[in-house]
């Protein structure tokens, strides 16, 4: 079985099995680039669309038990601090979802380049 001749971002070389007669995987052939992003960006935002509103529900317990009186304001500012955390931690990964995605659309549009595709547009 042939190995894809492509590159990871690591530096390693790629370790899939060839799928077409360019020599490459299907993760890394240009033909699937789009495919790839639409998943990418899908996969990024049905975690976060999963877990925000448990972030909000969890938010608005805490809001009401705090008013209510049933949670001293110092438990409720730490779980509060938390919460936020966690917020920035998804918003950390979709991030880096959107980066490696650019970073995928970069490298395809350099192949292309390379394969003297053309010039650049606006160039």
């Amino acid at each position: 079985m042939n190995t894809c001749k492509a590159t990871k971002r690591n530096g390693e070389p790629c370790t899939l099995s060839v799928n077409g007669p360019q020599g490459l995987c299907w993760a890394h052939d240009p033909k699937n680039a789009e495919r790839r992003r639409k998943g990418a960006t899908r996969g990024g935002r049905a975690k976060a669309n999963r877990e925000l509103p448990t972030i909000k529900a969890l938010l608005e317990d805490l809001t009401e038990r705090v008013l209510a009186g049933d949670l001293e304001t110092g438990r409720a500012a730490v779980a509060n601090q938390l919460v936020n955390t966690r917020l920035r931690a998804i918003e950390q990964e979709r991030k880096n979802k959107e980066t490696e995605e650019l970073e995928s659309r970069i490298e395809a549009l350099e192949r292309g380049q390379e394969r003297g595709a053309g010039r650049w547009r606006g160039a």
